[in-house]
């Protein structure tokens, strides 16, 4: 599983980073997070707001720092 989170990293970018990888720990899930600070790489992805979540290629989140939650039901199999 690959999941990235895209944002040039401010405050609420950091956060959501955060979350994804605490969400990840706790699910005993095995996926690859990246952070995503180039702005042409996070406009290819069709986002335009950050902070923004992406999991193996599908944009879950933008603009918001997500619920851990949220992020456990994303990554569930």
């Amino acid at each position: 599983m690959e999941i990235k989170v895209l944002g040039p990293g401010c405050p609420k970018c950091q956060q959501t980073e955060k979350v994804v990888r605490e969400a990840v720990a706790e699910a005993g899930v095995a996926a690859d997070i990246e952070k995503v600070t180039d702005i042409m790489k996070i406009a290819g992805y069709g986002v335009f707001g950050t902070p923004a979540v992406v999991v193996d290629g599908e944009v879950k989140s933008v603009g918001k720092i997500p619920k851990k939650e949220d992020v456990k039901a994303w990554i569930k199999k």
